[in-house]
């Protein structure tokens, strides 16, 4: 099924259709403002200037999935024995590694692909999320219910931001300061106290259900903030006289 817009070019004028149809894609700004953003970018760019010609972006794209796939895998598994929790920070670093530097090795190359590379990697992201909180449901630290509302938040962000990235062309990888290596890295520091402190409060609550629904009023806000925004701004730059 076509968009509204080719749809109507296809009832109207056969010629702007195609002018649709070869216009080129757009890359939008990026908005990056996490705590460690900066920090960061030079980090992948020593890294991607010293990377072997025979690793590819591709490479890394692989890696970044398997490794998010593996960390739930190693959620899973710590509900038989704590000590995967500890696997999991090493496949968190690796899909680190892999997610950040792809990007990243393709524009210091010069070798990048834009549509390709927004499309692979954010519905990659989107099987690895899956994979992620469906570890975390099943590990017996977390309730499932908090994981899959977790899950959901997070996609909901997704879909915002893809939204945002066609209607206003500004990609934002980072919400108040707070992205994706800042929550890997919180999730690490979480495996860490939870081989320690599983339960907290006198044994009654566990310590990731706390943090799940403390994440998810975060995500909410975040949600109900930049939709709003972004509303406003097309209201405004759509307004009809």
């Amino acid at each position: 099924m076509g968009s509204p817009l080719v749809e109507f070019c296809e009832q109207a004028n056969p010629a702007v259709l195609r002018e649709v149809r070869r216009a080129k894609f757009q890359t939008a700004n990026r908005v990056q403002r996490s705590l460690v953003a900066r920090a960061e970018k030079r980090v992948l760019v020593w890294m991607a200037e010293r990377t072997p010609g025979a690793i590819t972006s591709d490479h890394l794209t692989l890696l970044g999935l398997g490794a998010q796939l593996m960390a739930g895998v190693s959620y899973a598994s710590a509900r038989f024995n704590r000590y995967w929790l500890l696997a999991g920070i090493l496949f968190l670093a690796l899909n680190w590694l892999g997610d950040s530097l792809d990007g990243t090795l393709a524009r210091v190359r010069q070798k990048q692909r834009p549509r390709y590379g927004f499309y692979v990697d954010h519905i990659l992201d989107s099987f690895g999320a899956v994979a992620l909180m469906g570890g975390l449901a099943l590990s017996g630290y977390m309730h499932p219910y908090v994981a899959i509302g977790l899950l959901v938040g997070f996609l909901l962000l997704s879909i915002q931001s893809y939204l945002a990235t066609y209607a206003l062309g500004e990609f934002r990888l980072s919400f108040w300061s707070f992205g994706p290596t800042e929550l890997r890295l919180l999730l690490a520091v979480g495996n860490l106290a939870l081989l320690r402190w599983p339960v907290v409060l006198r044994g009654q609550y566990r310590l990731f259900d706390i943090g799940g629904v403390v994440g998810l009023i975060g995500m909410g806000a975040v949600l109900v903030f930049f939709t709003a925004r972004n509303i406003r701004r097309l209201y405004r730059e759509e307004r009809i006289s």
